[in-house]
């Protein structure tokens, strides 16, 4: 089975992209925690504005039961209606405190979010101003960097030239040194033939001279001497047998 290569993992790579979602859900967030609150707070304004009617038409209905007739019944009504209109009135009382928090609690809902939106407008802008200057130092190290490889490259050039020069130089007095050491050698090699072939002329000559100078032997003479000679050499033995 084919092994699968490990993926090699950044860990400040992989927490920027989890803190990039996190602040997108912290945003989302905020968003809706506002917009829950306003919610709230219309609900809480109706309510408070219900209760205060009810808290003011119990007050009324209280005043209306003291002008009435002072008897045991109407004093009972006017506490009956006393105690109805207190309730009312702490409900009120209660429902505008709930309404004045939720307003604060709003408020600094909504401060927050601006704080917020403040905060990550000038970090959005700084980490844009951050993007654009690594931009502009790319561009310019890029311009060093084409620069730099340019003058590298004639550098190289003009030394791939000097030796190519140098090169070309040696070669051709190497050249030239062979060439003066063929010709010494065959100059060596055409005198040394000049001498032996001179040497070998004046040994011809002297063989010559010589041969000049000695007498020339009849043949027939020499034949005849010596067939005379084995003639007594054979007579010789004749005898002795």
């Amino acid at each position: 089975m084919a092994v699968r290569k490990a993926k090699a993992v950044n860990p400040v790579a992989a927490l920027e992209s989890e803190l990039a979602k996190l602040k997108s859900q912290l945003d989302k967030a905020r968003t809706k925690q506002q917009a829950d609150a306003e919610k709230a707070l219309v609900k809480l304004g109706k309510d408070a504005a219900k209760a205060a009617t009810k808290a003011k038409a119990d007050k009324a209905k209280v005043a209306a039961a003291s002008k009435k007739k002072k008897t045991p019944a109407a004093a009972k009504q006017v506490a009956k209606a006393r105690t109805v209109s207190n309730v009312s009135k702490r409900d009120a009382s209660n429902a505008k405190e709930t309404l004045a928090a939720a307003k604060q609690s709003l408020a600094d809902i909504k401060a927050a979010n601006k704080v917020a939106a403040i905060r990550s407008k000038a970090a959005a802008a700084e980490e844009a101003a951050i993007a654009k200057s690594l931009k502009a130092q790319a561009k310019k190290d890029a311009v060093k960097a084409k620069a730099s490889a340019k003058k590298a490259a004639a550098k190289a050039k003009v030394q791939a030239k000097k030796k190519a020069l140098k090169e070309k130089a040696a070669a051709k007095k190497s050249a030239a040194k062979a060439k003066a050491a063929t010709a010494k050698a065959a100059s060596k090699a055409k005198a040394s033939a000049r001498k032996s072939a001179a040497k070998a002329k004046l040994k011809a000559k002297a063989a010559a001279k010589k041969a000049a100078k000695k007498p020339v032997k009849k043949p027939a003479k020499k034949a005849a001497k010596k067939k005379s000679k084995k003639s007594a050499k054979k007579s010789a033995r004749s005898s002795k047998k």
